[in-house]
């Protein structure tokens, strides 16, 4: 069932999504080469505890950490560790909040120091299939708009789009109905309403769509090793806008 969504509850949402948004601001300024996920994760915890509210990730699933940290041709769900991270890496973050009993979530790849040309060229491109796919989250669309406008942009780069996990609707759940698949046929899939509120991330391979779970059992990689990004908004589809709720 798709749960759509009043003014008060949109409300809590960007209260929510522009906790994930500090978040991620902050741990910018520390994404230099040196510095190690595990020490990430903690500024992030405590940044959010010290905004009222709760980190989204721990605990759900069994997951223990508070951001995913996801380094090169980690996918998603990448758990934080020792390691130091150096120069030429990309690293991508994914990062939960609980306000008032409402979710954030909001994902973006970032640069450790200066990368090559091939990297920056998929960070950009990514990027730009999260927003071709918000723009498509309008009243009367469907769906699959917003599926299709990602997978088109990337492909036109020669990227692949990763089939096994997808965006989803969210609320006082991390994930709800309806799912958000990266890739898919224009016209397709429910329709999109007033109210409805959704987290777009595509994750968007160098090489091809194909991807394993790592021995950890959480870690999503891809199959050829090459380099992956992933950006993620939570959005509120309004009467005449889209509200972008982690920006």
């Amino acid at each position: 069932m798709i749960f759509l969504k009043n003014n008060s509850e949109i409300e809590n949402l960007y209260c929510a999504g522009q906790i994930v948004k500090e978040t991620l601001l902050m741990l910018e300024e520390h994404i230099v080469p040196g510095v190690t996920s595990l020490d990430l994760d903690k500024m992030a915890e405590e940044f959010i505890i010290s905004k009222k509210s709760k980190p989204g990730f721990k605990g759900m699933y069994g997951y223990p950490f508070t951001i995913c940290s996801s380094v090169d041709n980690q996918v998603v769900h990448g758990l934080p560790n020792k390691d130091k991270l150096f120069e030429g890496q990309i690293i991508s973050i994914d990062v939960g909040s609980i306000y008032n009993d409402y979710f954030g979530d909001h994902a973006k790849t970032f640069a450790v120091g200066k990368i090559d040309n091939d990297k920056e060229k998929l960070l950009r491109v990514t990027e730009e299939c999260l927003y071709k796919g918000i723009e498509k989250a309008v009243v009367n669309n469907k769906i699959g708009d917003i599926s299709n406008a990602i997978q088109k942009n990337a492909e036109k780069h020669g990227f692949g789009v990763v089939r096994e996990l997808v965006g989803h609707g969210i609320g006082k759940n991390l994930h709800e109905e309806p799912q958000v698949p990266n890739f898919g046929s224009a016209d397709t899939g429910p329709l999109i309403q007033e109210g409805m509120c959704l987290a777009i991330e595509p994750m968007i391979n160098m090489g091809t769509h194909e991807v394993l779970t790592e021995s950890d059992k959480w870690t999503i990689s891809t199959k050829d090793g090459l380099c992956s990004a992933h950006f993620e908004h939570s959005i509120a589809v309004l009467k005449n806008e889209i509200k972008i709720l982690s920006k």
